[in-house]
């Protein structure tokens, strides 16, 4: 099983729009990239998908892998593929982390996210987003209190989870 990340980090962005990856996500990258070995550059895969999107999607070269073969085995000329293939292909930057572990992010998707100065970066798995703080903390947040004011005050959220399921 793949490393996840964990965690969340506030980091500065410079003006040439490079961002050290924190350091606990740099050894998953590392780990979950199969060309990589001591001393070489680990690769990632940045997702910025469409207008909507409000974040940057980052995925180790094992996770993006797992989504290509996912879009691979879809119909050729389904919508679904052809769509998939856009986000995921064309709207993607693929990229290395530098001998400082640090990336660079390119200044279309700093505009695209508004960023400027320093990013939220927050684990997601086998991923972990990029975020303007003011954006994350405006909207994400907001959602996740949404959603947790559903549930009683005890609420265990391991409960969500499969065999472990007791009504609402």
């Amino acid at each position: 099983m793949a490393r996840r990340f964990r965690g969340e980090f506030h980091q500065k962005v410079d003006s040439k729009g490079r961002v050290s990856i924190p350091a606990l996500f740099r050894r998953v990258v590392e780990a979950a990239d199969p060309d990589w070995s001591e001393g070489q550059r680990p690769n990632l895969v940045i997702v910025y998908g469409d207008h909507r999107r409000k974040y940057l999607e980052c995925y180790t070269i094992e996770a993006i892998d797992d989504i290509d073969r996912q879009i691979d085995a879809l119909p050729r000329g389904s919508m679904e593929r052809k769509m998939l293939e856009r986000l995921f292909h064309g709207q993607s930057h693929p990229t290395q982390v530098d001998e400082d572990g640090r990336i660079v992010l390119p200044q279309k998707l700093r505009e695209k996210i508004g960023l400027a100065g320093e990013a939220f970066f927050i684990a997601s798995g086998d991923r972990f987003h990029i975020w303007k703080p003011e954006t994350y903390e405006a909207e994400e947040v907001a959602r996740t209190e949404a959603w947790l004011e559903e549930f009683p005050e005890d609420f265990d959220p391991l409960s969500l989870l499969p065999g472990n399921q007791e009504p609402r």
